[in-house]
Parts: C-alpha cells; sequence; structure tokens
C-alpha cells in the first residue's frame, strides 16, 4: 500500500525495510523525549515481523517515509498509526523524520497523509497524538494539522529521571471534513 503526498510518498513497511526500521526505533537521539527506547533490534525486528504478516483485522500501519521525487527511495523517516480502541474507532498517531531531513515540513505532511488515510480510508471517529511537554515541535506540528491540545497528564511520563507532564492532542471525524485540515 502506498499514500501520496505532494513530497512525500508512504509506503506499507515490508521485510525489506526492516534494517532501516531497526535502526530508526532503537536510535535514542531520534527518540530523546520518549519515556523508553528499545535497544534491542533483535526485538524490534520481531515486532515489526508480526506486524508486517498481519492481513486481516489490522489494528496498526506502519509507513516508511520517502521523498517522492527520490528515484531512490532513500527512507527519511517512519509515520505510523494505530488502533486505540475498535469500538470507538480511536487511533493514535506517531511520525519520525531522521534529523537530517528535519525543519523542512516533511513530518507535518506525513502526519497529514497519515489523517487521510485514517479519516478517509479506516473510517476513524478520533486520532490522537501524545508527546512530552518538552516535545515542542511535536507539540507545534499536532497544532498545525488540524489538531487541538485536549488535555494536559500532569506527571505522566517518567523522563531524564523526573517526572513531566505530557500533552494529548486529537481531531475529531467532523473536525476533520469540515475543514480542520490544512
Amino acid at each position: 500500500m502506498k499514500l501520496s503526498g505532494e513530497k512525500l510518498l508512504l509506503t506499507m513497511a515490508s521485510a525489506n525495510d526492516l534494517d532501516f526500521i531497526c535502526r530508526i526505533e532503537t536510535d535514542e537521539n531520534l527518540w530523546y523525549f520518549e519515556e523508553y527506547v528499545e535497544s534491542d533490534k533483535d526485538v524490534v525486528r520481531e515486532e515489526y515481523i508480526q506486524k508486517i504478516e498481519e492481513k486481516e483485522n489490522r489494528t496498526s500501519y506502519d509507513f516508511i517515509v520517502t521523498i517522492a521525487t527520490d528515484k531512490n527511495k532513500k527512507p527519511i523517516g517512519l509515520a505510523q498509526l494505530w488502533n486505540d480502541s475498535e469500538h470507538r474507532k480511536s487511533w493514535e498517531i506517531g511520525f519520525a523524520i531522521l534529523p537530517e531531513n528535519g525543519g523542512k515540513g516533511y513530518g507535518s505532511e506525513a502526519a497529514k497523509v497519515l489523517l487521510k488515510f485514517a479519516f478517509e480510508k479506516l473510517c476513524a471517529h478520533k486520532v490522537f497524538g501524545m508527546c512530552n511537554t518538552n516535545n515542542t515541535r511535536s507539540a507545534v506540528l499536532m497544532e498545525n494539522i488540524g489538531m487541538r491540545k485536549e488535555a494536559i497528564f500532569k506527571e505522566e511520563l517518567f523522563w531524564q529521571n523526573k517526572w513531566v507532564d505530557q500533552y494529548y492532542f486529537s481531531i475529531l471525524e467532523r473536525e476533520y471534513f469540515a475543514g480542520a485540515k490544512p
């Protein structure tokens, strides 16, 4: 499966992408604001093999992000959706763009493509994302793509040996279709 944006192509992760996925998922610098980063590439590989092999009743979608004009299709990031609550039709969004490609709007575009997929293909009722309150770039990105800050979970994450707050952003199906999408 492929999803297209203006400048990006999101391609469903496959076994051919496992080395890149393992590298990106275990990069502590890339996930600096996360509470925990898996360091064992074998654990990551096994988790993604199971996800890739899941065909029916899919509960997550993992996409490799590439620049659409790049003939070599060199991966620049990972964009993900996973089902938080099937009966509520609620999906969580996640994304990471390699630092050398940061600041160019690729994260925002990848997230917009995920929102479109979630609402127009998966019939989501709600899409949400969460971030450490210190991760201002992620918070600004979610606001810029039409998500609203709904909550601040106090002392939700144990990060850098202290308790920190976490933002909760979301957008509803009716908001997306009413034009909340940028």
